[in-house]
């Protein structure tokens, strides 16, 4: 198939396309030497995890030495406190004591009694976050396990073994069934893990990564695996490296869109974001001043060359091309608050109970609480996913604009490539950005605030967080065909009238995003099967071809 780049004078002809994306190896990176002291985990570390970086993960050196004084003080604790999980049973059944001759069945019995999750699994490298934020977690010395549990979590993740993490099923209060598999599998009971690409009972496949098939937890054991948000914290780590991408992504396609519509850079002076006094809107403006820098297409020369007679110099564009950088800079302000918070959270004991030292007198005491709750994180998700909602609207607004020659200042109507009328061009194109917007609205509705008790009345708010933290994720992906749709159509835009232009040079930035979309997809001449174009350009966006060399 013939490969048509640059600002063309004819488009290409009917049946010409660009090549298909190459399928390449991805290169080695260096393994990432996680030392995990329960203090000090970044989320640079989390990003390269998510990222698919092969890890080598180990507990800090004095760590189970603190771990091991807890855990004493905690079964010394037990002889005169009756203690949830420990000598206690569990939910509505709290107050029936355990003798200790069933404390090691009772680990067990509970991790296979909440083991009921359903759905797709997780993705494996939010599998491998999870696991390692628990162990960094356990490493902090409060839960009072042997540090031999968040070992053979690390041995696990280092060997490649990653227990099958079922989505459905937790209220965000607490991650109790994804973890309970993860906990299963830990056990080396018949729980499913993958290894090498191979799916089976963790009985068998623990064995061919190198690792000791059983694994007993004692007294108390259990329920700080499954106690706690971090599947939950996972989740949200991804969708938030996820949305930083996204974010510089859609700045590029609204500089591209800016060219194709010749738009005012009054828009974006810095002295009129400087007098709103949002950092994250003055950058965003700043890269979009960079992005542009040098074109020719968004001056008075260039607006006018594409109709002389009839010109008339613009007054301002309409409210999404000049109020663009403060409506993103919503976005980056969320994602900043959440790189704060997911690090505390990474950081933090988040279980129930905990154990510290008394106040008064010698020796240790358990402290029952809601430290596990993720109700922080649940309304981050919600609020994050309203950010990136905005943005995808605001996208397929500007794309829709591109389809009128009343809207784009005289770009050819629906972008035909050839005779308008016989060619209906790319309407049909923009409607699949139109179509996902509805969807996106639908699920940006924050679940965090439609909590319903549960289990006889003992928890009696949940927070929805892994709901809020699933709709967040299922977005990101209609972001990523809504963008992909936005850039499409901008450089059809430009490649339309670019024999009009008169020579005059696209912006520094927004050239070389021209120049990556035609690499792969073909301006469009006369009317053509048009799904492997913008399957070519979701390729792009989720490869990360379109992020701008100046993406904050």
């Amino acid at each position: 198939m013939a490969v048509c780049v640059g600002l063309v004078a004819a488009l290409c002809v009917p049946g010409q396309a660009a090549a298909d994306p190459p399928v390449a190896a991805a290169p080695a990176q260096p393994v990432l030497d996680l030392v995990l002291d329960g203090g000090s985990l970044s989320f640079l570390d989390a990003f390269a995890i998510l990222a698919g970086r092969p890890v080598s993960a180990r507990l800090a050196a004095d760590v189970p030495a603190n771990m091991n004084r807890t855990r004493a003080g905690a079964l010394a604790a037990l002889e005169n406190q009756r203690v949830y999980g420990w000598n206690q049973a569990l939910g509505p059944l709290k107050d029936r004591p355990l003798s200790p001759d069933q404390a090691e069945q009772f680990q067990r019995n509970v991790l296979r009694s909440h083991a009921a999750g359903v759905g797709e699994p997780l993705p494996g490298d939010v599998v491998r976050l999870a696991l390692i934020l628990k162990a960094n977690q356990m490493a902090r010395g409060t839960v009072g396990v042997r540090p031999e549990v968040p070992q053979r979590l690390l041995a696990m993740v280092n060997a490649g073994v990653l227990p099958r993490m079922p989505q459905i099923g937790s209220l965000g209060t607490g991650d109790l069934q994804p973890q309970a598999a993860a906990g299963l599998a830990a056990l080396g009971e018949n729980a499913p893990v993958r290894y090498r690409g191979e799916e089976g009972p963790a009985s068998e496949l623990l064995p061919k990564a190198g690792l000791p098939r059983d694994f007993v937890l004692q007294a108390g054991e259990a329920l700080p695996i499954i106690s706690g948000s971090t599947v939950v914290a996972a989740m949200l780590l991804d969708a938030v490296r996820r949305a930083t991408v996204l974010a510089d992504q859609a700045e590029g396609a609204f500089a591209l869109f800016m060219e194709a519509t010749r738009a005012e850079r009054g828009s974006l002076d810095a002295r009129t974001h400087k007098e709103r006094h949002i950092p994250e809107e003055n950058a965003i403006a700043a890269r979009l001043r960079a992005m542009v820098a040098g074109s020719g297409w968004m001056t008075e020369e260039g607006r006018g060359l594409l109709d002389p007679a009839n010109y008339e110099p613009r007054i301002q564009d309409a409210v999404s091309v000049r109020a663009a950088p403060h409506i993103m800079a919503g976005l980056r302000h969320v994602l900043a608050d959440a790189r704060r918070i997911l690090v505390r959270e990474a950081n933090s004991s988040t279980s129930n109970p905990l154990i510290f030292r008394r106040d008064q007198g010698p020796g240790f005491e358990f402290v029952m609480g809601g430290n596990w709750d993720g109700s922080v994180m649940g309304h981050l998700a919600d609020t994050l996913n309203a950010e990136i909602t905005d943005v995808g609207v605001l996208s397929q607004e500007l794309s829709g604009r591109l389809l009128s020659p009343r809207w784009s200042y005289g770009l050819p109507a629906n972008l035909a490539g050839g005779t308008v009328g016989l060619n209906s061009g790319m309407v049909q194109v923009q409607t699949v950005a139109a179509a996902l917007i509805p969807e996106m609205q639908v699920r940006a509705t924050p679940a965090g605030t439609l909590s319903r008790p549960v289990k006889d009345g003992q928890e009696d708010h949940n927070t929805m967080a892994m709901a809020s933290v699933r709709h967040l994720n299922e977005n990101l992906d209609r972001l990523e065909t809504v963008l992909a749709v936005q850039y499409l159509m901008a450089a059809q835009g430009i490649d339309l009238i670019a024999p009009k232009m008169s020579g005059l040079p696209l912006g520094a930035v927004t050239r070389d995003l021209h120049a990556e979309i035609r690499r792969y997809v073909a301006p469009l001449g006369e009317d053509r099967y048009l799904t492997p174009d913008l399957e070519r350009a979701i390729w792009l966006i989720r490869n990360r071809h379109l992020r701008p060399s100046v993406a904050g």
